[in-house]
């Protein structure tokens, strides 16, 4: 699954001409592209899709999605270690 998940940007640097973050997904952190959002701001949400910054997002909708996914299981199934997952789910040893 593929989904936009929101994430609060922690850092940005210029990497190549891009503008890149850190972003925090609920304790989970990752590097995105910032080249539809260049202007975010550290402390600001952002939803991500497949690496990509693609829109703002207040903070109490941001916690509640989060929150949200969380109880689901999405966030670890988004971000979790794909190729640990993939052993459990053969038999192999992870």
């Amino acid at each position: 699954m593929c989904l936009a998940v929101p994430g609060r940007v922690l850092s940005v640097e210029e990497k190549d001409g891009t503008t890149m973050a850190q972003v925090d997904f609920g304790g989970l952190r990752k590097e995105v592209c910032l080249a539809y959002v260049p202007d975010a701001k550290i402390g600001e949400y952002v939803i991500v899709h497949v690496g990509f910054a693609i829109q703002r997002l207040d903070e109490r909708s941001a916690q509640e999605t989060l929150a949200t996914f969380e109880r689901l299981g999405i966030l670890e199934e988004e971000f979790g270690d794909g190729f640990a997952r993939a052993a459990r789910q053969t038999g192999a040893p992870a």
